[in-house]
């Protein structure tokens, strides 16, 4: 794709924060007539290759968004307030959305859930769809995304809320909790046990970035107090259970010296506990297990599953009610909360 002219750059930089882009904004900044960018949207074998770069290079740099409600008033939003999540197969994420859901409907608005499976890149298409049906805000999960995808998010001129973690910098409004701290904290849970090889298992964690923020705070604490190790096992693929049924047996396989295991979620700890039990391997003695998120079932397995408890639902209505105080006109005092999270300590460790 052609990178974007000076102008539009400028004139990018000059508007940012100003309100939703226009076909105008992009017309101006490709330096070209309204008309023009409206045949290359919308009959784009009308306009040169050449020309429709150079549109399109300005409505990325912009970051317009085609309005589908073209019938309507400029002005017009619809009742449904578009919630981008990572995963739907996660049930991490199923109690956040029921507290976003109870949360908007009271106020007479609807849901449209859409999600990303980790990739950013559909992240980005779905944003730049669904902002397209002109919704009153957003809620999406995450404070990283594609630079396309900020752009879109930040000249949308509509309030935006992003959930699940708690950061320094946000687009507009910010609900959730530091993951690098989490996992700083069950660091320190372990090795004040004594626990000195210590390894953390996750699925695709630089693509699920915020598990690998929790295994970065348990690296460098674990750096910090010295005497000690980690050990990063990735799996490329899987879900769940299985995949703490299978590392507990490669762990211990490939790594005997491993003496506890940190997961990415509460899902594979327990799976991991369940082929201890089969196996006759002791939880704590060999080998100690925990997991992350204060799911239901890591207290109900034996041993109860040591974790961190994450306040999802929370996090799900504290977001929903800063998205509809902006909706309403109001300007909440903070913009940004840190939910916190607990360690539960129980018999796994």
């Amino acid at each position: 794709m052609d990178k974007p002219s000076p102008t539009a750059r400028a004139r990018a930089a000059k508007r940012a924060g100003r309100g939703a882009v226009t076909l105008s904004d992009v017309a101006a900044a490709a330096e070209v007539a309204p008309i023009t960018v409206s045949r290359a949207i919308n009959r784009p074998e009308s306009v040169s290759d050449a020309l429709r770069a150079r549109i399109r290079a300005a409505i990325d740099t912009l970051g317009y968004v085609p309005n589908r409600m073209a019938g309507a008033l400029a002005s017009a939003k619809t009742g449904v307030i578009p919630v981008i999540v990572p995963s739907l197969s996660n049930v991490v994420f199923v109690e956040v959305i029921e507290g976003i859901q109870e949360t908007i409907e009271t106020r007479g608005y609807q849901m449209l859930l859409g999600s990303t499976d980790y990739d950013l890149d559909r992240e980005a298409a779905l944003a730049a769809t669904l902002l397209g049906w002109a919704p009153p805000g957003m809620l999406i999960a995450g404070l990283r995304h594609l630079p396309r995808t900020a752009t879109l998010l930040r000249n949308a001129g509509v309030p935006v809320v992003e959930f699940m973690e708690h950061g320094a910098r946000c687009i507009d409004m910010n609900v959730g909790l530091s993951h690098y701290r989490a996992g700083a904290a069950m660091a320190e849970h372990l090795l004040t046990r004594g626990y000195r090889r210590i390894g953390f298992v996750g699925v695709r964690v630089r693509d699920d970035y915020r598990a690998c923020q929790r295994y970065e705070g348990m690296h460098r604490r674990i750096l910090e107090v010295g005497g000690a190790e980690d050990v990063l096992f990735d799996y490329s693929g899987g879900v769940g259970q299985d995949i703490g049924w299978r590392a507990l047996g490669d762990v211990l396989a490939m790594r005997p010296v491993i003496d506890a295991l940190f997961f990415a979620n509460d899902e594979m700890a327990v799976g991991a506990i369940l082929r201890a039990q089969r196996d006759g391997i002791a939880v704590p003695g060999r080998i100690a297990i925990a997991g992350f998120n204060g799911l239901p079932m890591s207290a109900l397995v034996t041993p109860a599953l040591t974790t961190i408890i994450s306040p999802r639902k929370l996090i799900g209505r504290r977001a929903a009610e800063l998205l509809l105080a902006r909706i309403a006109g109001e300007r909440p005092a903070r913009r940004r909360f840190d939910v916190g999270f607990r360690l539960e300590v129980r018999e796994s460790t």
